[in-house]
């Protein structure tokens, strides 16, 4: 059998159906056994929040845990980010500038101090007031000269990231590290800030059933045939998914 790596988000994309992450579960398993899984989660959580989710759901332990909107990747059960990650998303990455500027817009707000991490800040945004902030935060972060990346997903997480930073370009990290080809890639998600998944490269990409509005847009404009929607929700549009692709039976 030929390994394939499984990259998904969690909430609302592998997590949300307890009978549907079972049977998924029973398969990758299966598979697993065989040799022919590596396994990664990408979340938005911080390393913490994970631990706690894993307290409540089902979910296999996973070869490569990326956290934090793909700014943090752990390996096995370390506590510890790769280095390597974290100083190339060192470079150029002013943080507290980052908050100076953020400052000014009255508009946002900061969430919990459990979801600010290093390279990763943080706030609610409504997207009543969206459309019109953000591309006024842009110009004010490149004006002061700070390159970094805006991803706002499910109508009210807005994350700023280092420019070389996101889901995708982790997931590339990743995949090159274990030495698995895109085409024996699959990532799986639900909303914005899974589209980086999507748009990285020539990975193959299911879409559950259940995504937000804003990544079934993308998906619209963006029509590929190496990304599938599924009509399933969660966990279940995954195996649906996975049977399409034919990495599993």
């Amino acid at each position: 059998m030929t390994k394939f790596l499984l990259i998904t988000d969690l909430d609302n994309t592998l997590v949300g159906d307890r009978q549907a992450l079972e049977r998924l579960n029973q398969q990758l398993m299966h598979v697993r056994q065989q040799q022919g899984l590596l396994l990664v989660y990408s979340t938005g959580r911080s390393l913490d929040s994970y631990k706690q989710l894993r307290t409540k759901e089902p979910i296999l332990v996973p070869d490569a845990l990326i956290t934090a909107v793909g700014t943090e990747i752990y390996y096995g059960g370390s506590t510890s980010p790769d280095p390597a990650w974290s100083e190339k998303l060192n470079h150029g990455w002013q943080r507290e500038d980052v908050l100076s500027i953020t400052a000014h817009f009255q508009d946002l707000v900061l969430q919990p101090d459990a979801e600010q991490r290093p390279y990763k800040v943080s706030f609610f945004l409504s997207p009543v007031l969206a459309e019109d902030l953000l591309p006024r935060l842009e110009v004010a972060l490149h004006i002061r000269g700070l390159d970094v990346k805006l991803v706002y997903s499910g109508g009210q997480d807005l994350d700023i990231l280092p420019l070389q930073g996101d889901k995708g370009q982790a997931m590339q990290f990743v995949r090159h590290r274990f030495d698995i080809s895109a085409d024996y890639t699959v990532a799986c998600g639900d909303s914005g800030n899974d589209q980086a998944l999507f748009s990285v490269g020539q990975e193959r990409g299911i879409i559950v059933g259940n995504a937000h509005p804003e990544l079934l847009q993308w998906h619209q404009d963006n029509p590929v045939q190496h990304h599938y929607l599924a009509r399933a929700h969660y966990a279940g549009g995954i195996l649906e998914g996975l049977r399409y692709f034919n990495f599993l039976p």
